[in-house]
């Protein structure tokens, strides 16, 4: 922003279409500032009096003044270091007013700068000002003349005109600036929820393409399997079937529990507590169908609040895996799920009282998964073991940085 197109309290105009007529008019009235005062210098050099050498020096001293403005503009000074400048610009042309009538035609030029630095509730009165001491200046030279008045008054309509017109062009740029710049937001926002949606539909396709072909085919071999088992007396081609028939169910459910990862539960109201308590209660009820008493247990502290979605989908699948790996490893008897809403973060703890472990590099994919995952959102997570002690995952997201 330049000293001349200035307004205070105003933001900078970004780039727009408008940009070449505002670059424009600035420039027409810098040539407009030096034109008039050469206008003035020649004048007083030609008419041969004796107050040319002052008209010069004021007339020089108002250029260079005018330049330090023009030169400044691109530090963004606030309203009074403006002010200050255009209060020296304006004593300067009234001493050279005292001095030579034709100081008059620099007015022009110092109405726009009035009406471009100033909000126009105070320029309208300093141009009518500024007007009055042109009419004065001339009059005190050359007397009372109706073109000494008139001159002024309509190059004080045009200004004002103008000035509010270009103010008026720059506040509707500015507004049209800043709904582009909430377009362009909200385009962003749509595209990352449309990435979003395509991830979510693309896990369920694949979660779907794992059931109906893996799963239901280790289900059937598993089935027949045991059919076979009914038909076959030889001990040792027996205990083949069996061991073959444990391993098959062994990777039917690796496979089912890596289609829970994929397609998280819904959401029931869109409320991620919901969908952890009911994880929980499938858990214990997957737990007993595996002959195993680990029961699970949840509970929510704090004001719960709106997550987004990709917090929600990362709290349940870390709840997830990390309940898998109490179920499937623990050999525990109890384990308690707890969300808790901390303001400015939200936190996830699973602790169990099972055979626990001896934590260090290698100790499970499942573990690192839900490092990684935690790590991409801005959050941390720590797993506290010891064998014979449980296991607990802690959990730490911020709420704010997530979009």
């Amino acid at each position: 922003m330049t000293v001349l197109e200035a307004q205070p309290g105003a933001a900078p105009v970004a780039p727009s279409a408008l940009r070449p007529v505002f670059t424009a008019l600035r420039g027409g009235l810098h040539l407009l500032v030096v034109g008039l005062a050469l206008f003035v210098v020649v004048r007083a050099l030609l008419a041969d009096e004796p107050t040319e050498v002052p008209v010069a020096v004021l007339t020089v001293l108002f250029l260079v003044w005018y330049g330090a403005g023009v030169a400044a503009a691109h530090r963004h000074f606030p309203l009074w270091p403006r002010v200050l400048w255009l209060v020296g610009l304006l004593a300067l042309w009234i001493a050279l007013s005292a001095l030579t009538p034709d100081a008059a035609f620099l007015a022009f030029p110092l109405f726009f700068l009035e009406l471009h630095i100033l909000p126009p509730a105070i320029a309208v009165p300093l141009v009518v000002v500024t007007f009055g001491l042109s009419v004065w200046g001339t009059t005190m030279h050359l007397g009372f003349e109706v073109g000494s008045v008139l001159g002024p008054l309509i190059a004080a309509g045009v200004a004002i005109v103008i000035g509010l017109g270009y103010h008026q062009m720059a506040r509707e740029t500015r507004d049209r600036q800043a709904l582009i710049l909430d377009l362009l937001a909200t385009r962003e926002e749509l595209a990352a929820a449309s990435r979003e949606a395509g991830s979510l539909a693309e896990r369920e396709r694949l979660a779907r393409e794992i059931h109906d072909t893996v799963a239901q085919g280790l289900s059937s071999i598993q089935m027949l399997l045991h059919a076979a088992e009914r038909e076959v007396d030889d001990p040792s081609t027996l205990g083949r079937l069996e061991l073959a028939r444990e391993t098959a169910a062994e990777n039917l459910a690796e496979t089912r529990r890596f289609i829970r990862e994929l397609t998280p539960p819904a959401l029931d109201d869109r409320t991620l507590p919901a969908a952890l308590r009911r994880l929980a209660a499938a858990t214990t009820e997957q737990a007993a169908q595996a002959g195993r008493s680990t029961e699970v247990h949840f509970t929510v502290s704090g004001e719960a609040a709106a997550l987004p979605m990709a917090l929600e989908a990362t709290l349940l699948r870390v709840a997830q895996a990390s309940l898998a790996n109490v179920v499937q490893h623990a050999d525990a008897s109890h384990a308690e799920l707890t969300l808790t809403y901390l303001g400015d973060e939200v936190a996830l703890d699973v602790v169990d009282d099972g055979r626990g472990y001896t934590p260090g590099p290698g100790t499970g994919f499942g573990l690192t998964a839900i490092q990684q995952r935690v790590e991409r959102l801005g959050g941390r997570a720590v797993v506290e073991s010891a064998p014979g002690d449980g296991t607990a995952v802690s959990v730490r997201l911020p709420i704010g940085g997530v979009a």
